[in-house]
């Protein structure tokens, strides 16, 4: 039977821990808060929004929301941003994507100060983690590693395949698991015979954007699998990228959709909140 990968119970395990630092730092009279800019309505976003406000709220620190109309210039968003750089209250600070289309989602990204990039993104945290300095590393990947870690499964010296080449999971991934002395392979849409890539791996990080694209067919038997996609189905429940019911039979362990990678992120991103405080 397939060791399932409990997201939820392992991430309110490290919101716990957080908790913890948190009043151990308060009581220093140290303090946090985190920024986070919504442009526009969309609903997922404000899900999104919502989840991180409550994680402040659970962990103790300042949740400092600023809701911007779907309209705003971008010069107007870069001069929100360059007030809470230089904000000395505000530690972290976060813009939910997506952005509307008239605003460049790079600009927005570099104009936020490294020193307070919780989100990983900024090109001075992505090329730290690169090689290999001190720097915030995106949620996500980050997460997933604390998964694998938590769960008692060994990367070094495994057979690593990642499925996506995107900036905010693939890449960075590949590096986390390099840097824990895995052997990594990124595959993706250009990849030749994916299906022989990826019989190799035995750890396995899907992160196509299509529902149930993995089958049995794609995994070897065995192979621990983390599924980072999230969709709807036609009877509009939540899925993965990974056909669950086809996979969980032949590994050894798997993340389930909902409930597997995603609290991770926010655990996550908490924890690169709590680590400015230091």
């Amino acid at each position: 039977m397939a060791q399932l990968i409990d997201g939820k119970k392992i991430s309110k395990e490290i919101k716990d821990e957080l908790k913890e630092k948190v009043a151990a730092y308060k009581a220093q009279g140290k303090t946090a808060a985190l920024a986070v800019i919504q442009v526009g309505e969309d609903p997922a976003s404000s899900v999104y929004v919502n989840n991180k406000k409550k994680a402040c709220e659970y962990i103790g620190i300042e949740s400092l929301e600023f809701h911007l109309p779907e309209a705003i210039t971008e010069n107007e968003l870069l001069v929100q941003i360059d007030k809470l750089n230089k904000d000395d209250k505000v530690n972290g600070i976060l813009v939910q994507l997506p952005l509307p289309k008239h605003i460049d989602e790079e600009k927005v990204i570099q104009a936020i100060s490294p020193q307070k990039d919780v989100d990983g993104f900024h090109p001075q945290s992505v090329g730290a983690l690169t090689i290999g300095q001190k720097g915030f590393v995106s949620c996500t990947p980050a997460g997933i590693i604390e998964l694998l870690k938590r769960s008692g499964i060994e990367i070094a010296g495994k057979e690593c395949v990642v499925i996506g080449r995107s900036n905010i999971v693939g890449k960075p991934m590949a590096l986390l698991l390099l840097r824990e002395n895995g052997t990594v392979t990124i595959a993706h849409s250009k990849t030749a015979d994916l299906r022989q890539v990826t019989k190799r791996a035995d750890i396995l990080v899907v992160a196509v954007g299509k529902p149930k694209m993995i089958d049995s067919s794609y995994v070897k038997e065995g192979a621990v699998v983390i599924d980072v996609g999230i969709h709807r189905n036609a009877e509009n429940k939540l899925c993965g990228d990974v056909d669950f019911d086809d996979v969980v039979e032949h590994v050894s362990a798997i993340t389930p959709v909902p409930g597997g990678v995603g609290p991770m992120t926010i655990a996550m991103l908490m924890h690169n909140c709590v680590s400015t405080m230091a």
